[in-house]
């Protein structure tokens, strides 16, 4: 039985780690699984004594898997064998210890298995270098490029049990694998010798000696050679380079702050060649690499410069800050959008020193990437990463009233910045992704917000009363559209600057009545993802004269929309609010002016105009302007009849004409002249050139004559008219159809439409 077991032990540890890459799967998890089960049946088979010269081999093995197996199944079904023996055997070192920290619920989180659990469990001698050396012999050069950037975490994680192992074993082993012919083992290898080595440099910092006490002069040349011989190899091309690049620009970050004796040293004009140009050709990668790619440069530039370029505490390399400005404010103007994307996030991870005596560069230079010029609609996410960079560079250089505005924000350059971030709110840009502007206005939502409060804890002086209304105008308008996730955005912007007390942002408009429909501890509670509770708190807001414009804006795109939830809601919300100030004729006069405002303003600007159209029938059929309608010739009813016949005038859009036929069929309640215009604008319709729109036209005229009785008085008349619209195919030829529209308009007692082109009609 001991020969026996003497034989298979060693098996089922190598089977407890088996993992194959076979094309686009892995082999392994059956056997791995397997391999648990058998260590399960081990406790209940043999006895302690039997099992004993076997604890450690067979504890080790489980533990690794439990915490760091791919799958969560293996990892479940290994802490089970491990409790088994540890509840059946008793010779599992630490056994209850390990239990209470890796259960069989806790391994279900792979991050929490990678970063926290086997810390914990490295802490007992007899577990450490076993994990290490699993993570460095097997995971380090996973197929799996996520499990190899948690295992040089983790390695980062676990270098503070044991330093000296760290510098003396696993680097050197490390080092060759970095420049190795493997690509998963070079990238891997080269994350794990930037994560070991800050580790080490966290270390000696706390011990207060130099970051480099732990390593010897070979691996300090090791790791410093590593870019340099990817360099003569052309490693850095290609789909390896798609690796590479990344994983050296986190080499670069870490190595920068482990503050690496290379100041001067040729190696880091290397490194800037390799972020420089990462940045500046992100358009030749694949998409899926480009975002890591750039994070990867952008974080190491900003390590690289505090380090580096630094003549003095807080003194910029002047020919470097010259540089470095330079071609990151002339690569803003590329036609390549990535381009423009890289340079505008490296001018934001800028420390202050290289700002310093740029800023009145550097500020201009972001405020133009944000406008949208007529020839570069298209460069949208160059847009979203200025805004975030320049509220990035505002905070690295800080606030002062009266300081120089090449240097921080002050009275001479704070104004530009706002009215930038400000334009950023209205960029409603759409392409086959769809609303791409929301990617802007987001990202101009978060800038305002940190600029703002960065400005109010320093001088809030600076803040003008017109900037501070315009802004949560803006904001207002973003917490009642339709999309959820911006709402919701919005609303928690629109929140933190009203609540904000430590100092309160000054000159907010109707701040005490906002606190009032939003209390404190509505900034926790208050769900702005669901359209249920954000629109009966943002449509208070209509009450507020300088929000009324702005939030009924917003409210127009949710009300006429197309989600269910948001339309149901939205409009729900607005009906309240309206059936409250039906016996005000002041209040709602105001309302019906702002409206008018809206459509003016938007007209023929299909993203409002088109849900506007929806939203005023709805207000029409739930009769909410009764009020107007008693009054002959209202002028709320005479300008929305001119702006909605502005706004189709020659619309060859069939949502939009089919949305206006149901406002003017709505508008047949208003009283005098308007009515009768209304009803030539239906009776055009019906011979419209679309088909659908003549039958669409008919069947709601029919509809709408049934609902307002009081539209034809003699009854023979009214059932000729029904007769005609019900009878009459509409989707017959213009001659035919335009005869009974003519017989129409006589019993109507409206002058016949006259012809001025092929298909058209006019009076």
């Amino acid at each position: 039985m001991w020969l026996s077991l003497r034989a298979v032990v060693p098996l089922i540890v190598k089977a407890l780690t088996y993992d194959e890459k076979r094309g686009a799967c892995s082999l392994g998890s059956n056997v791995r699984d397997a391999a648990c089960y058998v260590c399960w049946a081990f406790a209940r088979a043999y006895e302690s004594n039997e099992l004993k010269p076997y604890v450690n081999q067979i504890a080790s093995a489980l533990v690794i898997a439990t915490v760091f197996d791919r799958n969560v199944t293996c990892r479940k079904a290994a802490s089970a064998a491990f409790q088994e023996n540890v509840g059946r055997q008793g010779t599992f070192p630490h056994g209850i210890d390990i239990l209470t920290a890796a259960d069989y619920f806790t391994v279900g989180n792979l991050n929490n298995c990678y970063l926290t659990i086997s810390v914990y469990i490295a802490g007992f001698e007899e577990y450490t270098k076993p994990l290490i050396d699993h993570l460095v012999a097997m995971k380090v050069n996973h197929w799996d490029g996520a499990i190899r950037e948690l295992a040089t975490k983790a390695l980062h994680n676990l270098t503070v049990r044991t330093p000296e192992y760290m510098a003396n074993t696993v680097l050197p082993q490390l080092l060759p694998m970095a420049t190795g012919k493997d690509l998963h083992g070079r990238h891997g290898a080269i994350l794990a010798c930037a994560e070991i080595t800050h580790a080490l440099y966290e270390l000696a910092t706390q011990n207060n000696s130099s970051g480099t006490d732990f390593l010897s002069s070979d691996t300090i040349e090791g790791l410093k050679n590593i870019h340099q011989k990817l360099s003569d190899r052309k490693q850095y091309r290609g789909f390896g380079g798609e690796l590479m690049r990344p994983a050296v620009c986190v080499l670069i970050e870490k190595l920068s702050l482990s503050k690496m004796p290379f100041k001067g040293d040729p190696v880091i004009s290397g490194w800037q060649w390799l972020i420089d140009d990462s940045l500046k050709n992100l358009h030749l990668f694949s998409s899926g690499a480009r975002r890591g790619i750039q994070d990867a440069a952008v974080a190491a530039l900003a390590a690289l410069c505090r380090q580096y370029y630094q003549v003095e505490p807080g003194v910029a390399d002047a020919e470097m800050q010259d540089q470095l400005v330079s071609q990151y404010l002339s690569a803003l103007e590329s036609p390549e959008v990535l381009t423009r994307c890289g340079c505008a996030l490296a001018l934001g991870s800028l420390p202050p020193f290289m700002i310093h005596g740029k800023l009145q560069q550097i500020l201009p230079g972001l405020q133009a990437t944000c406008k949208v010029v007529q020839k570069e609609e298209s460069l949208t996410e160059a847009r979203r990463d200025a805004a975030t960079a320049m509220s990035q560079v505002c905070v690295a250089v800080g606030v002062c009233a009266r300081g120089s505005p090449d240097r921080v924000l002050c009275e001479d350059n704070i104004r530009p910045v706002y009215e930038a971030l400000l334009g950023c709110m209205n960029d409603y840009s759409t392409d086959s992704r769809g609303d791409v502007g929301a990617w802007v206005r987001a990202a101009a939502m978060s800038s305002l917000m940190d600029v703002t409060l960065l400005v109010v804890a320093s001088a809030p002086e600076l803040l003008s009363s017109d900037l501070v209304q315009r802004m949560m105008c803006c904001l207002a308008q973003q917490a009642a559209e339709k999309i959820d996730r911006y709402r919701a955005h919005a609303g928690t912007v629109f929140l933190r600057l009203l609540h904000s007390t430590d100092p309160a942002v000054p000159h907010i408009p109707h701040r005490e009545e906002l606190l009032s429909i939003f209390p404190p501890e509505t900034g926790n509670s208050l769900n702005w993802n669901a359209a249920s509770q954000a629109f009966p708190h943002i449509t208070q807001l209509l009450r507020l004269h300088q929000y009324q414009y702005h939030t009924l804006l917003g409210l127009t795109v949710s009300v006429g929309g197309l989600t269910e939830s948001t339309v149901r809601y939205s409009s729900q919300s607005l009906f309240e609010y309206l059936k409250g100030i039906q016996q005000d004729v002041t209040v709602l006069q105001q309302f019906g002016d702002t409206l008018l405002s809206i459509f003016r303003d938007n007209l023929r600007n299909d993203r409002v105009s088109v849900p506007l159209l929806k939203m005023v029938d709805q207000i029409l059929a739930n009769g909410c302007f009764d009020l107007f309608a008693s009054e002959e010739s209202h002028p709320f009813c005479v300008e929305l009849l001119s702006l909605c016949k502005e706004e189709i005038k020659k619309s060859k859009d069939v949502q939009k004409l089919l949305s206006s036929i149901a406002v003017f069929c709505g508008m047949v309640q208003f009283q005098g002249d308007v009515r009768k215009k209304v009803l030539v604008q239906l009776l055009m319709l019906l011979c419209h050139s679309f088909p659908v729109i003549r039958k669409t036209t008919a069947s709601q005229v029919y509809e709408m004559l049934l609902t307002y009785d009081d539209v034809i008085d003699d009854d023979q008349v009214l059932a000729d008219v029904m007769a005609s619209l019900s009878d009459t195919n509409w989707e017959s030829d213009i001659a035919t159809v335009r005869t009974h529209r003519n017989q129409l308009c006589d019993w109507l007692g409206v002058p016949r439409p006259t012809l001025i082109a092929k298909g058209g009609d006019k009076l």
